[in-house]
């Protein structure tokens, strides 16, 4: 039992844990054994059997089509639907572009997209990274003009747009006011159709060799004006806000526990001599080590429960769940390739080669290595700790 939480709360865990055990597909659940990797009809099929339980979108108001859960319910059925080793569910509609709609967007937007988000019937990605325009987020050049006919008129680039290839519907912030003299100024947040004429989108493959990433085009896309989300230019603080909820989420503490417990099961079924790889000391200290970071990860989750629990929004505190959850994400898959050796390589040669809950090790460790890039890089993570939780002075 885990002391942290009421009795009321380990019970929701215990709960949760028995659905979903029961409510996965056996060929799912066996592929969830061993980490493998899931397709996007796979993902889909989940986001249904979430959607059917109402636990799709457990972060949204009940109005809203929200579970009802409070803060601490949340994080305990993400952590056990990562301890599952269940198919995500793409985070762009549900938990990220869903929520600025709740509150930011009109009456109408809410009743157009919201039911179509929860129910999965229409999947979204994300246009905030260009070419020139990563960390440095203000510096992008995908234009907005208004047409004078009810339209915006987009034309750039973005990149990174994960999984565009499978989505209807990208969100992407957008220069509606080229001459603002300040970069932060005149950017929109518009919601544009991928079936529109002009959009093409080309994914490439991941070093992980996943085909998670795209490259999105836009030439002379038209997007009605009732797309605008918020104010005309008025995008950067929705952009920020939206961020703050990423950030949190890639504190995956379950997640960075899954990938420790299966090296774990890797030094354990390892033998090097006579001896298995957990009998050395040197592999149990880093081991418990990375036990230790990932429990005092769990204990400022805990703390950012506590003032969610008081209607606290994520503030700059996320941009430390960010920074740790993804180093440890890192860190546990180093770990895991660091004790398969030669076998780690395993991942260019045909299955069967080496056991099956080491055969992603490898992709998984290389796609993570975008984890300490995405959502704002660590750097700029540390900027915006030591500006507004140390209060230290700008360079």
């Amino acid at each position: 039992m885990d002391l942290s939480f009421s009795p009321e709360h380990q019970k929701f865990r215990e709960e949760a844990r028995a659905w979903i055990q029961s409510a996965m597909p056996e060929e799912m659940a066996k592929k969830a054994s061993v980490a493998g990797y899931f397709e996007n009809d796979e993902r889909l099929q989940w986001h249904r059997i979430m959607y059917e339980k109402g636990w799709a979108a457990p972060n949204w108001p009940q109005e809203y089509g929200g579970a009802g859960l409070d803060p601490t319910e949340r994080f305990i059925l993400s952590e056990e639907l990562a301890l599952s080793g269940a198919p995500p569910l793409s985070p762009f509609g549900l938990r990220m572009v869903g929520p600025l709609i709740v509150q930011f967007g009109t009456d109408a937007q809410r009743a157009r997209f919201l039911p179509k988000i929860l129910n999965g019937e229409e999947t979204w990605c994300q246009g905030y990274s260009e070419p020139g325009a990563g960390s440095d987020l203000a510096s992008l050049q995908l234009t907005a003009e208004d047409d004078g006919q009810g339209h915006f008129v987009l034309n750039g680039q973005k990149t990174w747009t994960t999984y565009a290839q499978y989505a209807q519907w990208i969100f992407v912030l957008a220069r509606t006011d080229r001459s603002a003299k300040k970069r932060q100024a005149g950017i929109s947040f518009l919601l544009c159709d991928l079936s529109a004429p002009g959009v093409r989108v080309e994914p490439f493959l991941t070093l992980g060799g996943t085909p998670a990433f795209c490259d999105t085009y836009f030439d002379n896309v038209k997007v009605p004006k009732e797309n605008l989300v918020g104010e005309l230019n008025g995008g950067w603080s929705m952009a920020k806000a939206l961020l703050g909820h990423e950030r949190v989420g890639i504190g995956d503490v379950g997640g960075a526990t899954r990938t420790l417990r299966n090296a774990l099961r890797i030094a354990k079924n390892t033998r090097v001599g006579d001896r298995t790889l957990l009998e050395d000391p040197t592999v149990r200290i880093k081991i418990a080590r990375l036990e230790a970071k990932i429990e005092a990860l769990r204990m400022v989750i805990y703390r950012t429960l506590a003032g969610a629990q008081l209607g606290q929004a994520p503030g700059p505190e996320s941009s430390i769940l960010k920074i740790r959850g993804s180093e440890l994400s890192q860190e546990t898959g180093e770990l895991a390739m660091e004790l398969m050796g030669h076998n780690a390589l395993a991942w260019f040669n045909e299955e069967g080669v080496v056991p099956e809950y080491e055969q992603w090790v490898a992709s998984n460790f290389c796609y993570e290595r975008a984890t300490t890039i995405y959502g704002g890089t660590n750097e700029i993570q540390r900027n915006i700790i030591a500006k507004n939780l140390l209060r230290l002075p700008s360079a």
